[in-house]
């Protein structure tokens, strides 16, 4: 069953972090943030919603740089009850997709849970600023449908973003799978 991630809790700021890249380096928000926006999105391995949307993810992260606009994705799952989403696993995921972007690990779930994240995929469209602008989907293409007359909500709404500092009137909710959170803590 499809979890939608709310998006009516616009305009705070995003929460710094510190994580384990797939690349083997450490990053924070503030060394991978765009000049014009960053988009931070909460993916992971194993959702059918990610895994159909993955190519496209690839596509939109080089439009957005090319407009200096970042693209960072964070998996926050628990890996014991999940290990498609293990952190070696996330380096093959990157790969075989062609991520030309950070891939992050949450290992802790902290930043997952500081983001308010719902899904995978979920996304968070930030201005210069880092503040939050855009909490909609990457585009108007959806699980079961062959339709190839997708629109770009992501990347229009980050350009218009960028262009006039203007938060993007219509955002349709990200849908995808419910973060997988640990139960023991």
């Amino acid at each position: 069953m499809p979890v939608n991630a709310p998006n009516n809790n616009l305009g705070w700021k995003a929460p710094d972090f510190k994580l384990l890249s797939v690349d083997g380096n450490n990053y924070s928000l503030n060394d991978l943030i765009g000049k014009r926006g960053t988009v931070v999105v909460f993916i992971c391995n194993h959702c059918p919603y990610v895994i159909k949307i993955a190519k496209r993810l690839s596509f939109e992260a080089v439009e957005l740089k090319k407009i200096d606009i970042s693209l960072i994705s964070i998996m926050s799952n628990d890996v014991n009850s999940y290990p498609d989403d293990s952190f070696e696993n996330m380096k093959i995921f990157a790969q075989k997709y062609n991520f030309n972007f950070p891939y992050l690990y949450d290992s802790t779930q902290e930043i997952a849970k500081k983001y308010k994240a719902i899904c995978t995929p979920d996304f968070f469209g930030f201005d210069k600023n880092l503040n939050l602008q855009y909490r909609g989907r990457i585009d108007s293409g959806v699980i079961n449908s062959n339709n190839n007359d997708i629109k770009r909500e992501l990347f229009y709404a980050m350009e218009q973003i960028a262009n006039t500092n203007e938060t993007p009137k219509i955002q349709n909710n990200s849908f995808g799978c419910a973060i997988k959170w640990k139960t023991n803590e």
